[in-house]
Parts: structure tokens; sequence; C-alpha cells
């Protein structure tokens, strides 16, 4: 009975060398490869990937006609890009985007809020895939590449993989995240939360409008999700559905470019705290009311905004940042006191508890300028507090090996911005990828990234995801 089996993997393993196996087996050579090894209980070849620059071509000219092409779904004129969530707009990015995985070979299926996913099979299917994206919404007048290059990058990942000869045994998935701006309904990395199993988000969404009082569920409708109005729950992936999630991601920072530096590998990723503040006075006229009896709602605010910077900066720590972005003054007349003051305050840091400490002490601010200048603090209100993330070890080792591997400079560094990584923590190992960006500018019709730049993220992008994909 050994002789026969011997004999008979004999003769396989001959076929396997004198023949074209491809030819014979199509797309079922994988799974005949594996049968083979099973059988024979040896591996019939060593998994390989690309290891050397040589075996690693992006066409990046191809690439770089797609964020041409993508940023040409606009609502507001070139250079600036404007694509609001389930816009028309946004629709026809969303199609194009599925348009391009398919003609890379992956298989495209979308969940009931829009997240779109395109799988490349690996010849171990049963196996927690790794996945690799970002997101395509832009805010208004903005540019071309904040999440465009992690999502069309994959893609073109994707490709290089499959050019380079490389067989994935994990599964390797692109995914293009639904909303990851707030501009729409408020809610920033929309697709990720709910991915990340937030019940809340889930329940929130089915009373949410717009400032034009379209409800979540209708707009999602008009944009061929009708699922949504359903249970979200159906979005949530369990603990684990994911063997990594790495994210390509221009910097959206200055550190790289003045540094000279190819690569950016993230080991952290700062969360941010919003704070809604409000003061009340009394108001009256700018000319009649007397400075000594005043209750300037205005100047309680400015109080508090110097404050919040004081507060930040006696952190001690370059990680811990705060910005007063909205102030608002009512009635915003030239002649007339302030009788109210909204502020609201972004607060972020790789240090939760020393983010938290930060956001107690400007509360405690809060209660002693509004006694001082005797207003009302009628409003005090942290409107979240997401906690940071910590990049996964074997992820950045894999991407700090990439880049040895392709003789490009790497250094560690924290993203101060947020990115849909944050919540795919919550899922499974996390992990970014930096490439440089001019000046530093995001958010700005300015915002660019070299082609060369490009694809040297593309490259470590590939090479790291090959790694993960044969763990």
């Amino acid at each position: 009975m050994m002789a026969l089996r011997f004999s008979l993997f004999i003769f396989i393993f001959s076929l396997y060398f004198i023949c074209d196996l491809p030819g014979i087996f199509g797309h079922d050579e994988d799974k005949t490869i594996k049968t083979m090894e099973e059988f024979s209980g040896y591996p019939i070849h060593e998994p390989k990937y690309p290891s050397s620059l040589s075996s690693l071509s992006v066409n990046s000219d191809t690439l770089q006609k797609q964020i041409e092409e993508l940023a040409t779904f606009s609502d507001s004129p070139a250079p600036s890009v404007t694509r609001i969530l389930y816009s028309e707009k946004d629709v026809l990015a969303r199609s194009y985007i599925k348009d391009l995985m398919e003609l890379s070979g992956l298989s495209v299926r979308e969940d009931a809020v829009g997240n779109i996913f395109g799988r490349w099979n690996g010849y171990e299917p049963e196996l927690a895939p790794v996945l690799t994206g970002s997101h395509v919404d832009a805010i208004p007048y903005s540019g071309k590449y904040d999440g465009v290059v992690g999502v069309l990058g994959a893609i073109e990942a994707i490709n290089v993989l499959k050019w380079s000869g490389f067989k994935p045994k994990r599964s390797l998935e692109v995914i293009m995240f639904t909303s990851e701006e707030p501009t729409r309904f408020g809610i920033s990395c929309l697709g990720s939360r709910l991915l990340a199993g937030s019940v809340q988000l889930a329940e929130l969404l089915k009373k949410t409008v717009d400032s034009q009082n379209i409800s979540f569920s209708d707009a999602a409708k008009s944009a061929g999700y009708a699922n949504a109005k359903g249970d979200l729950s159906e979005v949530f992936l369990k603990k684990g559905s994911y063997f990594a999630f790495v994210e390509l991601h221009i910097e959206q920072g200055p550190i790289l470019e003045k540094e000279g530096t190819s690569i950016g590998v993230v080991t952290a990723i700062a969360a941010p705290a919003s704070i809604k503040v409000t003061f009340e006075g009394n108001g009256g006229h700018a000319g009649a009311a007397l400075m000594p009896e005043r209750n300037d709602a205005g100047l309680a605010a400015a109080e508090l905004a110097l404050a919040v910077e004081k507060h930040v900066l006696d952190s001690g720590s370059i990680d811990t940042v705060g910005t007063v972005g909205i102030l608002k003054l009512h009635p915003g007349a030239i002649n007339s006191i302030p009788s109210m003051a909204h502020l609201e305050i972004d607060t972020r840091d790789i240090d939760e508890r020393r983010r938290n400490l930060v956001i107690e002490k400007i509360h405690q601010s809060a209660l002693a300028i509004a006694k001082k200048r005797k207003v009302t603090l009628s409003e005090f209100e942290i409107v979240n507090q997401d906690p940071p993330a910590l990049s996964d070890e074997s992820i950045t080792k894999a991407t700090e090996l990439a880049c040895q591997e392709l003789n490009l400079t790497h250094k560690k560094m924290i993203s101060r911005a947020y990115h849909d990584s944050l919540f795919m923590a919550r899922v499974s190992p996390m992990g970014m990828i930096f490439i440089p960006c001019y000046k530093g500018y995001s958010h700005k019709p300015e915002e660019f990234s070299s082609v060369e730049d490009i694809a040297n993220g593309v490259k470590v992008l590939a090479l790291t995801l090959a790694k993960l994909s044969l763990s």
C-alpha cells in the first residue's frame, strides 16, 4: 500500500514539472497543488513572494491617470475636489472603484451602508484574510490624494503582486470605506465605526438627518443601499474577521518631506475628543452698557480658547494638541454685546489618560471663567472621546522589513490625524504606511504627492501584504 501511495505521488509530482500545470488546471491550480501536498505530506513548492525592487513594478502612469479621473467626480471645480456621501458624484466614484476592482480580478461585494470589498482568494481561503484600503469621499474644496491613494494604491498593490507571480496564502482584500469624512451627517469614519460594531451609531443613524433634513436611510436608499433602513448590525464584523488591516495614506503632515524620508511606519493613531461649550450672558447695546457691568459671553469664550492652548502646552508633550475650530457669537452684530457664545473644541493625543486630563482642565477653566465673568455655562458636552490605537508590532515589523528589502528610507512615527484604521484596530491587528506629501498640505486643493512617492508606497504596501498573507 505504501509503495502504491508513493508511486501515485511520484506520478502526480512528475506531471507538475513535465507539464504546464497552469495550462492543465487553470484557476484550480492552487487547489490541485494543495491536494497534492496533503496527499504526500510534503510541500511541492516553497511559498514565494517578491523580495527585491526588481521584482516589483508599479504602473505609475496608469495609477496617476486613475487619480486624475477619480478627481473629476466632484461637485467643485478643479483643482479642488468635493465628494459628499451618497451624492451623485459619490455614486459615480463608487462605480469607478468597483470597475477597477473587477478589472483587477477581484470579487466585489458591498454591505448595507456601502463599504465596498474586493477579494483575491488565497490558496487557503478558510484563513482570516488580510485587508487594506481607505476612503474616497472628500470634504468641500479639498484635494485629490487624501484617502484615494489608499484605495487606488491598494488595487495597484494587488496588480503588482499578481504581475510578480505571487500566490497569496491568506486571501487579500481591498476595501473602500463609506464616509470617513464627517461632512454630510457630522459622523466621521461612519463605515469603519459600524464595521467595528458600534451599536450606538447604528441606533443614532435611524434618526440622523443632514442639513437639508434628509434622513440617513433615505440618502442611503437614493445611492442604492436600500437595506440601510433595516438593522445596521448586519454591517458589524466579529473581532478576528481579518488577520490584519493595513492602510496606505499620505502623511497629511510635513515631517517625511522635510526629512527626505520615503516611508513613515505608523506606530500609533491619536484619537480626538470633541467638546461643545456654550456661555450665556445678558448682552446689550455696545455703546450704552458700561464695561464694569457687562456679562460678555464672547469674552468668556475668548478666555476659554486661550485656556485650551495653555492646558495643551502644559501637558509637556508634543503629541498633545488642541484646537478651537468653531466659535459662534449671538446675535453677531458689531454693535451688540454677545449674549451667547458657542465653541467646539478638538483635543487629541496618543496617550488617552493625558488627553482626558486636558479635557478635565478645560472643564474646570470653563466653570471658573463663567463664575468670574458672571455668565452661565449652559453647555459643556463631550461629544465623543475615542481611545487612541496602537499599531500591531507584527505589522510594523513586516512594513519595516519591506522598506529594507526595497532599499527605501523609513522612520517610525505617529499619526496625529485619525483614520479608519483607528476603528479597524477594534476588529483586527492594524498598521499604517505613510508617504510624503507637499508641505504637509491636506484637505485643500494644493494637496499633492509625487508619482515616485506614491509608487514607493504601493511597493511597500504590496510587499507588506505578501508577508502578512503568508503568515
